[in-house]
């Protein structure tokens, strides 16, 4: 990122959108799966690899943060709150590398194949254990509903920071730099 111009990296952009969708999709898929039982084995097959590639996804998001640091906060923004603007980011990176390794070690201790498509599989990454099955289903479904608190919060904070401060910070990752016109050029 180039911290001067005030926004995000495009790399950064494009990931942060990119599994914002797939995140949100993840989670109507996931209350899907529960709640409509005709539905739920065209929405595993789409749980799966979609919560695979959001892991790879935020591997590939967390080693482009650490490159680039985002721009900084306001300086007017009250200390309270750019603590909770640092907490909840990285929250949201441990609950987005948590889920789909927790979904996976779920269906290895259930000794459920991990088809990713037709002929692959994923390995299983715990031994079969049922007892271990019912502790990561239940870890898997509490994650859910955090991660589905936490993005709540994050856009909540991301309105007031647009609609309420006015301060930029929604625009550092909605857009990149505008381009400016020199200022001798008349524009009609």
């Amino acid at each position: 990122m180039n911290r001067e111009n005030g926004h995000f990296n495009l790399t950064a952009r494009v990931l942060h959108w990119l599994m914002a969708a797939m995140i949100l999709t993840m989670l109507f898929v996931g209350v899907g799966m529960v709640a409509a039982l005709q539905w739920r084995p065209m929405l595993v097959d789409l749980h799966r690899p979609l919560g695979i590639a959001i892991l790879l996804l935020v591997l590939v998001r967390l080693y482009n943060r650490l490159r680039h640091r985002p721009p900084p906060l306001p300086a007017d923004l009250p200390a309270w709150q750019a603590a909770a603007a640092h907490a909840s980011h990285w929250v949201l990176y441990g609950l987005m590398l948590a889920m789909p390794l927790v979904g996976w070690s779920m269906l290895s201790a259930g000794g459920y194949p991990i088809v990713m498509w037709s002929g692959v599989n994923l390995p299983p990454i715990v031994p079969h254990d049922p007892s271990l099955y019912a502790a990561l289903r239940n870890a898997h479904s509490l994650l859910a509903y955090a991660l589905f608190a936490t993005v709540v919060v994050h856009l909540s904070a991301a309105l007031f920071h647009l609609w309420v401060r006015r301060d930029g910070v929604f625009q550092a990752m909605a857009k990149g730099p505008g381009r400016t016109r020199p200022a001798d050029v008349d524009p009609r």
